[in-house]
Parts: structure tokens; C-alpha cells; sequence
């Protein structure tokens, strides 16, 4: 399915502008229709809406929200469908410049030329961007044969283009674990994946299906420290790190390679977050939000990975419903009262979304843990608390509190934090 560019936008002014057509976007325009709005516009920078899942052609996505498992471009089909059915407005090759405090969107297009489009609401679903070599500073030369794992992903699913034939991974995010698998069925040999930290950042059934499975040995607590070659990456040393995280370099080996693949991370893009002066949560690098994903500029809102980075398009799509359901109620001039208790990130738990929540409904909670551990409880204060197996860093927590849990909670703040159960 194609979205066609749309040089001259339908209205003069919109309830809802949507800043991104991927995954988070399309959720977003689906859920302001839900919430009541009627003029919405998405806006894209790619010729086709549907963001990052288009060259996602593994299985995997939509086994929460459609209960089914699809694939990525599956994925993103139905909802441009949904979002055809729907009449919402989707403007391909279109970049939004800058939004004004009144939330009014100055867009930019190469057929439609510069538009100031006033809005009653604005989402922010930009997503994220990978990080890059200049990230971590490794050392050595500047050869061909260095990708993100996401680029590799793009040239290899979309392009046609396999990039080496023998292959080091650095970084054991999820895009990384899934190029193994895929690099290893286009014929590439995947000489190890390499992990800075004592564990791994993907998900478990990646780690599995795509190393485990294929015998790709991922190495732990191990990095690149060097990158060799002049015109190519011909070798990469590898070495062991501390408890500073700083390479052992006597302990070092060297592996011939073509083609160094980094997994080390994401960024949200919020250069447009940056220029609202919204306020940013340092630990996400996204907005803070409320439980109505809004931010803390009235009538701007936010979901997906441009507020924090999710490991499942299943949970992007549960968040961007909701931020544009409230988007779409405060188009209308319908507002939520305002939310009551604080979360605060207290033992073993990073950051949680939202940063606040109300008493008064229900929430889902999404938090991420600072280091694996088994057999563990998870507290919300001394109101509510849920039996854990395990956490790791790689995968989302999540928890559906529910207003019976707060009837005799009478504070302003509340302590998150996941704890041994002797600590219970």
C-alpha cells in the first residue's frame, strides 16, 4: 500500500497534527479519531507512512495487539488501512520545520513548498535514531564496511545489497540480534556478537532464536577497541572490559573481518522537543509526560520511541493510542483532571512512563530495570506489589494499575522499585 504526497493539504487548519507516519504516528491519528477529532494530519519526511516497519520483514510483531503474529510490512499495512478507512489526511515527503508555542506547524514539502498550519493539538511521534560509531568513540581507522545495524537491515531487506561477508557485531541490541540471524541465511559468516555489558540488551526469544539457534556465540562484558583497514575494515581487535568498562588490551584478540555491524542503542529525535523547550527526562533523552502522554507544553503530546525506546511495536502502538485519544478529547476542549501522584524511579528501576498518573482511572505503567534479577517483586510504595520471575534491562516491565490500588493512598508521590523478595 502507498500513500501518495499531498502537495496541498485538504484544510487551512487541523485538530490534530501528527508529527511522524510511523508505527507510533498512524496509532496516534487512529486513536485522536476515537477521541473525537476530525480534521487530522500526519505529516512524514519518507515517500511511504509506516516508518522503520517496512524493512522489519521478520516475524514477531503484533502478538498483543492483533493477537496474531505478522510480520513488519504486515504490520504496517494494516494500519495504513485503517488509517485509509478512517479519512485521516497522510502527507509523504513533508517535513515539519517547527512548531510554535501556539501550536501552530510550519511544514515543508517539495511540491506543496512552506505551509503555517494551526493546530488545536500536536502528537510527537518522531522515533528514534541509531547510535553511531562517533557515539562510543572507538579507535582505528576510518574504513568502508562500518554500519548500523539498522542501515545493514535497510540494504540487506530493502535494497538487495548484502553488506560484508564476514561480520562482527558490536552491541547486542535487538536490530543487531536479528541481522545475525538474517546476515547468517544470506550466506554472511557472523563471527560473534560483542556486548559491553556483564548482559545482554535484546530480547530473550532474539537471543535465542537468532544466536542461540545459528550458534553465534555472543561474547559478554567484551568490546571492539579497534577497527583496522584502510580502504576496508580488514580486522577488528576485540578485547575484554573492567569494571570501568574500559578495555583490557593485553587481553585482546584480533578477528579478520569485512564488515563491523554496531547494535549499541538508540536516540529519540527530539530536535523539535528540544525547540518547544519541552521538559526532558535525562535518563530517556524523550519528553516528560503525563498520563495522558502529554508533555509540559499544553496540547503537545508525545508517544512511541521519541519518549522513551520500547522493544515491541506492540507496546508503541498501545502508548500512541492513547496519546492520541487524548489529543483528540483536547481538540474538543475536553481535559482530564490533572494527575495527582508522582512516580518516582527508586531501587533497580530507571525511569517509568508516565512520570505521573491520577488516582482517580487506570494506567499502565512502563519502566525498564537497571540490572538483571531473579525471583523479584515489583513495589509501587507500600499500595501495591507483583511477583516477578525475573527483569532484564533488555525487556520492558510493564503494570496495569487500576484505581483500587490508590483508594487508600492519600500522598503526592509514589516509590517504583524492583527488589529482591527477601527485601519485600
Amino acid at each position: 500500500m502507498t500513500t501518495a504526497t499531498m502537495p496541498v493539504l485538504k484544510h487551512e487548519a487541523y485538530d490534530v497534527v501528527i508529527v511522524g507516519g510511523g508505527p507510533a504516528g498512524l496509532a496516534a491519528a487512529l486513536g485522536a479519531r476515537e477521541g473525537g477529532a476530525e480534521r487530522i494530519l500526519v505529516v512524514d519526511r519518507e515517500p511511504e507512512a509506516g516508518g522503520i516497519l517496512w524493512q522489519c520483514i521478520h516475524a514477531g510483531f503484533g502478538l498483543h495487539h492483533f493477537k496474531e503474529e505478522l510480520t513488519g510490512p504486515e504490520y504496517a499495512t494494516r494500519f495504513l488501512r485503517m488509517v485509509e478507512e478512517a479519512g485521516i489526511e497522510i502527507a509523504t515527503n513533508s517535513y515539519v520545520l517547527d512548531i510554535a508555542p501556539d501550536r501552530t506547524v510550519t511544514i515543508m514539502s517539495g511540491e506543496g513548498g512552506l505551509r503555517e498550519v494551526p493546530a488545536k493539538a500536536v502528537v510527537l511521534a518522531m522515533g528514534a535514531r541509531e547510535r553511531t560509531r562517533g557515539a562510543i568513540r572507538t579507535a582505528g581507522t576510518r574504513p568502508a564496511g562500518v554500519f548500523t545495524a539498522g542501515l545493514a537491515q535497510k540494504f540487506t531487506n530493502m535494497l538487495g545489497y548484502l553488506p560484508g561477508k564476514r561480520v562482527v557485531i558490536l552491541g547486542s541490541g535487538d536490530i543487531g540480534l536479528i541481522m545475525a540471524r538474517r546476515l547468517t541465511l544470506e550466506g554472511a559468516e557472523v563471527l560473534g556478537v560483542f556486548e559491553i555489558m556483564p548482559y545482554a540488551n535484546g530480547l530473550n526469544r532474539n537471543i535465542v532464536q537468532c544466536l542461540h539457534d545459528f550458534d553465534i556465540p555472543l561474547h559478554l562484558s567484551t568490546t571492539v577497541a579497534e577497527i583496522h583497514g584502510r580502504e576496508r575494515v580488514e580486522a577488528v581487535t576485540v578485547a575484554p572490559v573492567d569494571e570501568n568498562l574500559r578495555p583490557i588490551l593485553d587481553k585482546g584478540w584480533r578477528i579478520e573481518c569485512d564488515t563491523l555491524l554496531l547494535a549499541i542503542g538508540l536516540i529519540p529525535e527530539n530536535e523539535l522537543s528540544q525547540r518547544l523547550n519541552l521538559r526532558l527526562d535525562p535518563v530517556t533523552g524523550g519528553p516528560v509526560v503525563n498520563s495522558a502522554m502529554e508533555t509540559s507544553v499544553d496540547g503537545i503530546f508525545a508517544c512511541g520511541n521519541v519518549v522513551h525506546i520500547h522493544d515491541l511495536v506492540d507496546f508503541v502502538t498501545q502508548e500512541a493510542l492513547l496519546a492520541g485519544r487524548c489529543a483528540g478529547e483536547f481538540a474538543r476542549g475536553q481535559r482530564r483532571p490533572k494527575d495527582n501522584i508522582k512516580l518516582v524511579p527508586g531501587r533497580n528501576v530507571r525511569y517509568t512512563v508516565p512520570h505521573s498518573i491520577s488516582s482517580e482511572r487506570e494506567h499502565t505503567i512502563y519502566m525498564r530495570v537497571r540490572e538483571p534479577m531473579e525471583r523479584c517483586v515489583l513495589r509501587l510504595g507500600e499500595v501495591y506489589q507483583k511477583r516477578l520471575r525475573y527483569v532484564v534491562p533488555g525487556e520492558m516491565v510493564t503494570l496495569k494499575v487500576k484505581p483500587e490500588f490508590l483508594e487508600n493512598f492519600h500522598g503526592d508521590s509514589l516509590l517504583v522499585e524492583v527488589v529482591e523478595r527477601g527485601d519485600a
